[in-house]
């Protein structure tokens, strides 16, 4: 015996141009049917919750699969699973397609080559199964918004809870980003963490899904966009300040990542009031204020 909902949605092409769209979610718990041998034309994460069961890939080798625990099915990829006979399974599954998967999978937000993935805990991904299904109720007017959005949540939620990796702070990208406005090569971050480049570059694009060089730009411009708006700063004491001694430099690299020089950067986003670098994050029942004269 076994419990199963399910709802499939048919976006429009102007949904499909938001990047991802869902096809359908469903809730199932018991012994279940065996799934496959087949394929598909797009995605589907299936979220295993409880139970155990088996996962059979185009290798042919079937593995065995224990809560929580996530499954890719990725298109065109043969793929044959089921529940314990005996026990059973509780699983949750989303239908997805688009564009953006391409890039999560670049990420390494989604792994094809790793069909069965080990999950530190499902909640995350819980209430994001939930939030699709809440807005497949009949007559939704927002339903392929929402659950669009709520895929994005799915994946952020499933890469955060992967066993492997910690994605509250792993230590390579907490030691990078200590060290992130230290004017220093890949190699020379690599050699203060006891690491090759080769070694550093595999850990961080296994955790951040970017290269070293990648991740230190994001934090350095994410900072030097700070500093430019918020203080006076001439753009070379910014570049010094972000790890750029060669101030031409830094403003080649920011207008071309950003769009648009610093200067210009800085006209646009002033402020009247300051802002500035803070650790903290804030709470958003409990906003920070900044005293000062009132604008009006």
């Amino acid at each position: 015996m076994y419990r199963t909902w399910t709802r499939y949605f048919t976006p429009s092409p102007a949904h499909h141009r938001l990047g991802l769209v869902c096809l359908g979610v469903g809730l199932q718990h018991g012994v279940l049917p065996t799934v496959g041998p087949r394929s598909l034309d797009h995605h589907v994460a299936v979220v295993i919750n409880a139970g155990s069961g088996w996962f059979q890939g185009v290798d042919g080798r079937r593995q065995q699969v224990t809560a929580p625990a996530l499954l890719w099915l990725t298109p065109d990829v043969p793929h044959h699973y089921g529940s314990d006979p005996g026990t059973g399974w509780d699983e949750s599954f989303v239908d997805f397609t688009g564009p953006a998967a391409a890039t999560y999978t670049e990420l390494g937000y989604i792994e094809p080559g790793r069909p069965v993935v080990p999950l530190t805990d499902t909640a995350g991904a819980r209430t994001a199964v939930g939030r699709i299904a809440r807005a497949a109720r009949r007559g939704n007017p927002l339903l392929e918004v929402e659950t669009a959005a709520a895929v994005h949540e799915l994946l952020v939620a499933l890469r955060r809870a992967r066993a492997d990796t910690n994605g509250e702070g792993d230590p390579v990208l907490g030691a990078l980003t200590r060290d992130a406005f230290r004017p220093l090569s890949v190699a020379e971050h690599a050699a203060r963490h006891g690491m090759t480049p080769a070694e550093l570059r595999a850990a961080v694009r296994r955790a951040a899904g970017c290269s070293p060089k990648d991740y230190l730009l994001g934090i350095r411009l994410g900072r030097a966009k700070e500093l430019l708006v918020a203080t006076e700063l001439p753009v070379a004491a910014v570049a010094r300040r972000v790890g750029y001694d060669d101030p031409a430099y830094f403003s080649r690299l920011f207008t071309r990542r950003v769009g648009t020089a610093p200067v210009r950067f800085r006209e646009q986003q002033g402020r009247a009031v300051p802002g500035g670098w803070s650790d903290q994050i804030p709470e958003p029942d409990d906003p920070p204020f900044v005293s000062g004269r009132d604008e009006g």
